[in-house]
């Protein structure tokens, strides 16, 4: 019986990569992920312009293809939401600019499939990772921001946000009901209280190609993470330990 994954686009007004993204994934997956029962999710989240009628053709149009919508904004919510609703042996998410290089789903993939590790993450900060157009500010703050969780909570892994992870269903059947965040800090969060109630989680170096016309605000995202940080250290960390206890 092959193994399902499942890759989740979390989505908000890209209606302009989004066909190019659908069409590279969905030749990729038809080429090398032969071995798996592969879909495509759509999770739009409170997209305004024409992305949610383009979703609506490809999940028409093609058979791999499906789409959900949440009303209110985040990449957390729509990815907890498609994760939830679908049945998977394996979850991915990956951002629709595809700025990490395809060939790494893969070796994520089989990785995780085999039990090597439960969660398998796209890292720019360790060795044999290839990081291309991206301005010095923008790897000054990934870098601080990466010292600044190891300090506070000693986990092993570098590279919290990089928009590609792949991870196994029992730590999404688990973890998903008591991660608190549904934006942005929804990556860190679910990756801190994972490594610390006893997943494993593996870095794997990527090929990332900075995307110039992101929409994310750096300075504003990098302020809502270390007030997610400070909420994990001093309450939510133990919190969510009592929750999975009690499961």
């Amino acid at each position: 019986m092959s193994t399902r994954i499942l890759i989740v686009i979390p989505v908000l007004n890209e209606e302009i990569d989004l066909p190019h993204c659908v069409d590279k994934l969905s030749s990729y997956c038809e080429a090398q992920m032969n071995d798996y029962d592969w879909g495509i999710c759509i999770a739009d989240n409170g997209s305004t312009d024409k992305t949610q009628k383009i979703s609506m053709e490809l999940s028409e149009t093609l058979d791999c293809v499906t789409y959900i919508r949440e009303e209110k904004r985040g990449r957390g919510g729509a990815l907890k939401r498609a994760w939830s609703e679908f049945e998977a042996d394996v979850f991915a998410y990956m951002d629709v600019d595809l700025s990490t290089d395809l060939g790494a789903l893969h070796k994520s993939a089989s990785m995780v499939r085999s039990g090597q590790c439960d969660i398998a993450i796209g890292s720019r900060l360790v060795a044999g990772s290839k990081v291309l157009g991206r301005s010095l500010r923008r790897g000054f703050i990934s870098r601080c921001y990466s010292m600044l969780f190891r300090s506070l909570f000693l986990v092993s892994f570098r590279d919290a946000q990089c928009g590609f992870k792949v991870i196994s269903s029992d730590p999404v059947r688990r973890l998903l009901p008591i991660i608190v965040d549904n934006g942005w800090f929804f990556d860190t969060e679910l990756l801190i209280i994972a490594e610390k109630n006893g997943y494993k989680i593996k870095e794997i170096p990527v090929v990332w190609t900075d995307d110039p016309h992101s929409k994310v605000n750096i300075l504003n995202t990098a302020w809502k993470d270390i007030k997610g940080l400070l909420r994990l250290r001093f309450y939510g960390l133990r919190k969510a330990g009592r929750r999975l206890s009690s499961q």
